[in-house]
């Protein structure tokens, strides 16, 4: 008599189950490493652009306080060619610190808006009494 079997069909069928859930837990490890192994090549090639970015943005952050520093002075060599140097330094001072007042009333309205995570906080706080009633039904 042919056996119309393949090979692979052959192996399984003289395989025990044991060593069928042995291979199917190795290859599942096999594959939770590779995974694990490409999350950080990709966390690693992510953190790279992000810290490139990163210090371009305080580059940036710079040369934008020294724009606003010299157009500063520009202003007040400007106001001081009609009421004098001393009396346009004061002036130039007083705008910063409008500004200044002005941003820091917007950001700390802006803080008090914050709530948090209110979700999060109600369904974590819901946790230990799930955990409770588990321990009772036992």
């Amino acid at each position: 008599m042919v056996d119309e079997h393949t090979p692979s069909e052959q192996k399984a069928a003289s395989t025990s189950l044991g060593d069928l859930l042995g291979e199917v837990t190795q290859d599942l490890s096999v594959l939770m490493r590779q995974e694990i192994a490409l999350a950080k090549a990709e966390l690693k090639e992510s953190a790279t652009k992000a810290g490139t970015g990163a210090g371009m943005m305080g580059g940036a952050g710079y040369a934008a306080m020294m724009a606003v520093f010299f157009l500063s002075v520009a202003v007040w060599w400007g106001i001081g060619q009609l009421t004098g140097l001393g009396w346009s330094a004061v002036i130039v001072a007083l705008l910063w610190a409008v500004i200044g007042a002005v941003l820091f009333l917007v950001g700390r309205n802006k803080i008090k808006e914050v709530k948090g995570a209110p979700r999060t906080a109600e369904t974590l706080g819901k946790i230990p009494d799930a955990l409770k009633r588990n321990e009772e039904n036992r």
